[in-house]
């Protein structure tokens, strides 16, 4: 391509890009106003390829002081505004959106001319998509709650606004971590938690068994193992809910092995072949109870209701994750003077039974004077703690007759995370 352009002469390059361009914005606000009453409209595919025409035109003849292309500005600008004024008081119509686009297709030469050519080709497929979609948005918009916008700017505020500001010096010789950290380790959590969140609402609104499972691993394989544990005592397939338990459990890993790549590579490649091996079996678990061994008939209801999923931004579970945090951090610390290494592997299984994140995210981040292979050690040992107490969670919570396969499955699960410990 940069050999076939070489011999084409700039100001020609950048007219046959402006006459394109603007010919396909036309063409697609004639498309997508083709049921419009043609008396309400001022053009389409010629007048928008005309509109572009014109700014390469007016910007080329003097590009220094831009006075022509200011001033042919303002006349496209007053008769855009004459027909809008004209639309309203005639159609009863208020619907500008193709004279801004009319607006961004004049501005295209001096675009062309001053900004990457990669740039403006974003720029139209941007217009072309937004003006496409706009049936599209409104849908999107009516399932957007009270408190979306506001837990949307709770996420920007975290990360973009606390979190740069926070010094990255300990905070004390018994609590040795940063605040920029500690307030880190709250954002990508929340990252995480609030991307699953959003593709639950958004995305999937309708979730089904299986898809739970794997959108509900991102947030909380935890509490996600009780929701499905509860939902098989409905008429719903009991090999479906166990495979989607796994699906939770295998996404659970993948979710610890990216914050270990995100805090700490070293330990991320250390624990990667076992984390393999786990995923590898957790998957195979799932794949046998949803793929082998599902039931014939295919039950009723299976789907999830989202609101059981709490917004992952609320102020009360950012409050625990850091309390929870600095906890972690100061026991962990103490357990290490006094026990040395070995004790923080005792004390991931009864970190086990709470939330483990912020335990794990400690030991990834945290200026800990312990051996890489002990802290690998005790990410698996409060993993394998955590499966247990989703065991006891899912045998207590589940059907009956589903009892014997979680414990089976579990079993194997917990096994295999001890034999890799071992090894």
């Amino acid at each position: 391509m940069q050999e076939i352009t070489a011999h084409i002469p700039h100001d020609i390059l950048i007219f046959i890009l402006v006459t394109v361009f603007s010919l396909l914005i036309g063409l697609e606000q004639r498309r997508h106003n083709e049921k419009e009453a043609p008396e309400t409209l001022f053009g389409t595919d010629r007048t928008f390829t005309l509109i572009g025409i014109a700014g390469f035109i007016f910007y080329v003849i003097s590009p220094q002081n831009l006075l022509p292309y200011i001033l042919c500005g303002v006349v496209i600008g007053g008769l855009l505004g004459i027909y809008y004024f004209q639309k309203i008081k005639i159609h009863q119509k208020f619907g500008m959106t193709s004279l801004v686009t009319a607006l961004i297709t004049y501005g295209l030469a001096p675009l062309l001319y001053t900004q990457n050519k990669a740039l403006v080709l974003l720029l139209v497929v941007a217009v072309l998509v937004i003006t496409e979609i706009k049936e599209n948005l409104r849908q999107f918009t009516t399932k957007f709650g009270n408190d979306e916008f506001t837990s949307l700017a709770k996420f920007l505020v975290l990360a973009g606004v606390i979190l740069p500001l926070l010094p990255d010096q300990p905070i004390s010789d018994v609590i040795n971590i940063s605040p920029y950290k500690f307030w880190l380790a709250i954002v990508v959590v929340s990252s995480i938690s609030y991307f699953s969140y959003l593709l639950r609402k958004f995305v999937f609104p309708d979730t089904g068994i299986l898809l739970t499972g794997v959108l509900g691993g991102l947030y909380s394989s935890t509490a996600t193992t009780v929701i499905l544990a509860r939902k098989s005592k409905e008429d719903i397939d009991g090999n479906r809910i166990i495979g989607a338990m796994f699906l939770a459990l295998t996404m659970m890993y993948l979710r610890i092995f990216l914050l270990a790549l995100f805090f700490n590579s070293t330990i991320a490649m250390m624990l990667l072949p076992k984390f393999i091996a786990l995923i590898i079996i957790s998957a195979a678990i799932a794949f046998y109870f949803t793929k082998i061994r599902k039931t014939a008939v295919k039950k009723s209801n299976e789907q999830i209701d989202t609101s059981a999923h709490q917004n992952p931004l609320e102020f009360k579970t950012a409050l625990l994750f850091g309390g929870l945090f600095i906890v972690f951090a100061i026991v962990t610390q103490f357990v290490i003077k006094t026990y040395g290494g070995h004790g923080v592997s005792v004390l991931a299984f009864v970190v086990g039974v709470t939330d483990i994140d912020p335990f794990i995210i400690n030991l990834f981040q945290g200026k800990l004077n312990i051996d890489t292979s002990i802290i690998a050690v005790a990410v698996l040992n409060a993993i394998t703690s955590n499966n247990v107490l989703k065991l006891i969670y899912s045998i207590t919570l589940s059907d009956k007759s589903l009892r014997k396969e979680l414990i089976l499955s579990f079993g194997i699960l917990i096994v295999a995370g001890i034999v890799c410990v071992l090894i």
